[in-house]
Parts: structure tokens; sequence; C-alpha cells
């Protein structure tokens, strides 16, 4: 789901990595809405924010503003770089950013409800757009930019798209096509269901209901470490299954002898 590229990838590993990350972006979104009164899985919102900041001469606004999308901005940058430069060879490198945005909604779980600490609303949201940033850039970057997980504007698009699309493309293009719409489907359902999840669990746990996509996050990474082990173990078991096998043969044949 997150170890393969390019042509080793599969319509199930992008469904996969498209339910699970969509869940997390989601619950991220109307959590750190509810939490922190921002959006911090976008940035669309906030270039209007940045503009009325400068219109109106609030440069507390404009500057807090232009550092949420510089964070975000850093945290694309930092996945990418982890992943392009490291993932041919380094077999977990898509663990980095993973383990990095986990860290993220943990520190948000336990530090944002502890007032003696005196981070700022501001400072979360910040956090949490740069490990959104990081999301993002590592599903674009392993699914070859066919799946986006932490916003739905480009998902609307491409679905509606698509849509038109199947009732003029030729019947043998259709299969592809009718594919990739259910995948825009599902990051659609699948973000609207993390998000009414995190804007109904945070109104009962508050912030420690970013310990959820942070679940999730862990879930996904042990996933596939699991079946990466597995599946070295089954080939192991078969190759030393297959070396008995011969040994066998070899005493039968010179039992025969």
């Amino acid at each position: 789901m997150l170890r393969h590229f390019g042509v080793k990838r599969t319509y199930a590993h992008n469904l996969k990595l498209a339910v699970l990350l969509s869940l997390t972006a989601g619950f991220v979104n109307a959590a750190g809405f509810l939490g922190f009164s921002a959006l911090t899985t976008n940035v669309t919102g906030h270039a209007a924010l940045f503009a009325e900041g400068i219109a109106r001469q609030d440069w507390a606004i404009a500057r807090t503003v232009a550092i949420w999308m510089m964070l975000f901005l850093a945290g694309a940058f930092s996945s990418s770089i982890i992943v392009t430069k490291i993932g041919h060879n380094a077999r977990f490198s898509f663990a980095i950013p993973i383990v990095l945005e986990t860290l993220i909604l943990l520190f948000s779980a336990f530090s944002a409800s502890i007032t003696y600490l005196n981070f700022s609303s501001n400072f979360f949201a910040g956090t949490l757009l740069f490990a959104m940033g990081m999301q993002n850039a590592l599903v674009s970057v392993i699914s070859g930019s066919v799946v986006r997980t932490t916003h739905l504007t480009g998902t609307f698009t491409d679905l509606g798209i698509e849509l038109a699309q199947l009732r003029t493309d030729n019947y043998a293009a259709q299969g592809e096509l009718i594919s990739r719409i259910k995948l825009r489907i599902s990051i659609i359902l699948f973000f609207m269901a993390g998000a009414l999840s995190g804007a109904y669990l945070f109104t009962f746990i508050s912030f420690r209901s970013f310990l959820i996509p942070a679940s999730l996050l862990g879930f996904t990474l042990l996933y596939d470490v699991f079946r990466i082990n597995m599946k070295r173990y089954y080939s192991n078991f078969r190759a030393r299954s297959k070396g008995k096998g011969l040994l066998i043969s070899a005493k039968d044949v010179n039992l025969y002898k």
C-alpha cells in the first residue's frame, strides 16, 4: 500500500491508501477546526485570509496565515525529499513521514489541553498544517498523483470530468474510467466520514480525539510492515520446503540404486 511505486502499484493499493488516509484527513480537518478555529488540511481558504489581512493592514493575521501556508509547503517538501531521495534505497522510507505525522497528532492530543504550556491555537494549527502537507505529498508521490487525501476540491473536479467522460468515451475505456470514479467517490465518502467522526468525538473528548487519526496512521504503517514480514516468512518457508523436498527425493533415488 505504501511501499509500491510506479508500475508496481495497483488499483487495490491506491484504494486502501485513499480510504485510510482520507478518513484521517477528514478527522483532522474537523477536529482541528473545532479545536483551533482553523482549517488544517489545505491552504486554499488561507489565501483569502492572507489577502484580507493585508487589505485591512492587520499584519498579525497576515503573518500568521503566511506562516501556516509555508508550514504546509515545508511539510510537503520534507515528505517528498524523504520518499524520493531515500525511497529507492531504504525499505521503510515511507514510514518516516507517517511516524512524524503521528507524533504531531499525539503532541496535539496531549499538549493542546494543558494550559500551562502556553502554546497558542495558532501554533497547533501550524503543526497540523505541516503534518497534512507531509501526508498530501506522501500520498501524491507514492500513487503517482492519482490519490490526494487532504482536500476535496480537486477530487470533486476530477469526479465531474470523469462522469462526463463516462457518457462520451468508448466502451473499451470505460472499465478503467469506472475504477477511477470509484476511487474518487471513496475518497469523498471517507473524508466526509472522518470529518463527521472528528466533529462528533471532539465535542465529547476534546483534544484527545486526535488519538483516533494517530491510531489510523499507526494501523496504516503496521499493516504494510506486517505484510512485508509475512511475505518474507512465507517465501522463506516455501524455499525451505522445496529444499527439504529435494533432499528427500535424492535419498529416495539412492535407495533404489
